[in-house]
């Protein structure tokens, strides 16, 4: 890892805890910061997928992002989503998050249109161009039916200093890969992130820089004891600990979208926060609570059950 990075380690998408108004709950939102920062995370993601900014009206985002900067308070580095299906609103967030006092901005791709070549690759441009933060560019295929390539953040990162990494949340570890091997090799500066759980520890090994992925709500000691036992040289210890992360992806699986699943795992690891979801998503039944605690107890982040 090349300590040009502007970024690094491991960085929580934070949940975007709601009353059951679906306003936004600034004390148990506070309490969520506060036990994140405490678990010696490297920084704060704030409305990315697991945010719930795409169920949120520009106002309510602006509102998130205003008191998740305000909270934080330069305790540690604070990413905020301003990615949209329109340039000009993702333009008007991203300018609103400099304005703010944000330390960078994560920008997913229109996840409506699937664009052309060019029309992405303005799309990213004029959202550089209209601010002087540090700008992540986020992949996640998957939900925008769209993949960036390493060809194309090659030539995006070629063209804008200001492009400064990735979040890949991709299943190929051969996408991963060749990310750091061409976007990386070329700019040493570029930090390359997993999105997936299960996939930081062969990030970390490729030459990538850390995750931004869900578990870091309510399994942060495992993301942060892993970076820490790879970058002291303990790879013993690295390994024992993925074996606790690698099975948590079965959790994101139990429902979609699962950003209920995440908050009330968040919630049985010991957090009184409410785990209301702005609709379309729905509170998770007896049933699939039960599924999210089996789960955390095969992981050994719960204790497993009396029998």
């Amino acid at each position: 890892m090349n300590k040009k990075t502007l970024f690094n380690g491991i960085i929580p998408p934070v949940s975007t805890i709601f009353d059951e108004n679906g306003k936004l709950n600034q004390k148990e939102m506070g309490l969520l910061i506060d036990s994140l920062i405490a678990s010696k995370v490297n920084g704060l993601l704030f409305l990315g997928t697991g945010g719930e900014f795409s169920q949120m009206t520009v106002e309510e985002r602006k509102e998130t992002a205003e008191f998740a900067i305000s909270y934080v308070n330069k305790r540690v580095p604070v990413l905020i989503g301003t990615g949209s299906t329109s340039t000009r609103e993702a333009i008007s967030l991203s300018q609103h998050a400099e304005q703010i006092g944000a330390d960078g901005v994560m920008v997913i791709n229109p996840y409506y249109w699937s664009l052309s070549d060019e029309n992405l690759y303005s799309y990213y441009s004029e959202i550089a161009e209209s601010i002087n933060l540090p700008v992540f560019l986020y992949n996640f295929p998957n939900l925008t039916g769209q993949d960036l390539t390493p060809d194309f953040v090659e030539r995006i990162a070629d063209q804008h200093k200001n492009i400064v990494g990735i979040k890949d949340t991709v299943d190929s570890i051969g996408h991963i890969r060749e990310m750091i091997e061409k976007v990386k090799g070329k700019h040493p500066y570029f930090s390359v992130f997993c999105g997936f759980d299960d996939h930081l520890l062969n990030t970390l090994q490729l030459g990538g820089d850390g995750t931004i992925s869900a578990s870091g709500n309510f399994a942060p000691h495992l993301s942060v004891g892993i970076y820490h036992a790879f970058t002291s040289g303990d790879l013993k210890k690295a390994v024992a600990l993925y074996g606790q992360l690698a099975l948590l992806p079965q959790l994101y699986k139990i429902d979609s979208p699962f950003v209920n699943v995440v908050k009330e795992a968040t919630k049985m690891c010991g957090l009184n926060i409410s785990t209301y979801v702005l609709p379309p998503s729905k509170p998770l039944s007896e049933k699939k609570r039960q599924e999210v605690k089996a789960i955390l107890q095969s992981a050994k982040v719960l204790p497993a059950a009396k029998k």
